[in-house]
């Protein structure tokens, strides 16, 4: 299932192709691998707190999130090879493609909600 990300406090879509990873192998891989992640892609990591770019080719914007989509720690473009620090308060991760965040003007303290993208009929 795919999902559209709103940045509910500014009004902005960030993403509606998001994928969701909820199982220990799909939290471990991530987007490990990926050559490109377009704009309105992403991955929301659930549970998590600290991430990696270890293996990875491009550089990411991430955000960090309380269990209320509030936004408590943001990383614009963190490049590949990078580990983060674990945020405490922190329960799920959004990673978009670089950019993402300053092009929507995505702040620290801002909610984001999900909500299921429509299905694409061929």
């Amino acid at each position: 299932m795919r999902w559209k990300v709103n940045n509910v406090t500014r009004g902005k879509l960030l993403a509606d192709r998001s994928e969701r990873a909820t199982s220990f192998m799909d939290r471990f891989m991530g987007l490990m691998g990926r050559r490109s992640l377009a704009f309105g892609e992403g991955m929301h990591i659930i549970p998590c707190n600290s991430i990696h770019t270890f293996f990875m080719r491009i550089p990411i914007d991430v955000a960090f999130l309380d269990r209320d989509g509030l936004i408590v720690k943001q990383i614009p473009a963190m490049p590949p090879w990078r580990l983060s620090s674990v945020y405490f308060k922190a329960h799920s991760v959004l990673e978009l493609p670089a950019g993402t965040l300053a092009g929507s003007q995505t702040q620290e303290g801002d909610r984001l909600e999900f909500e299921p993208a429509e299905p694409q009929t061929p």
